[in-house]
């Protein structure tokens, strides 16, 4: 498993464990990232992701709510919604990463981790955000 790959499922773990367990994401560090014995880049890209999206959830969750037609956050499945949440961050803040590739890995992960009707939500909402990402970038 490719690096980042990794460090998507890990930050994606994380993300989960802060919202449903109401965890500080100091807390989540501690007893999850920390825990594990990981090269350097999987450990530093995992955490970036993490802290960074739970820092900015007000406007990811904003920016998501107006591109989900029909669908309320607190309506989708948990794994959903922090997978766009995490997605949606690195395409704002790592634009040396081609969106086609935050989608794929966005992709794979909905279907490793949630429902079978997931990847084609996932996908709609990301292929809908990435369309205004220039507009989303000015608010964050």
């Amino acid at each position: 498993m490719a690096s980042r790959r990794k460090s998507r499922e890990l930050a994606l773990q994380m993300l989960f464990q802060w919202e449903v367990g109401k965890h500080s994401t100091e807390h989540v560090l501690t007893t999850f990232l920390d825990e594990k014995n990981l090269e350097p880049s999987v450990r530093e890209f995992a955490r970036w992701l993490f802290e960074g999206t739970a820092g900015e959830i007000a406007t990811l969750d904003t920016a998501i709510r107006s591109h989900a037609e029909h669908w309320r956050l607190e309506r989708m499945a948990a794994v959903d919604r922090n997978l766009l949440r995490m997605a949606l961050y690195e395409l704002l803040h790592s634009p040396e990463t081609p969106a086609a590739v935050v989608i794929n890995e966005a992709l794979e992960l909905a279907r490793r981790y949630s429902g079978a009707d997931s990847v084609e939500f996932v996908n709609g909402v990301l292929d809908a955000l990435r369309k205004d990402i220039e507009t989303l970038k000015t608010r964050a």
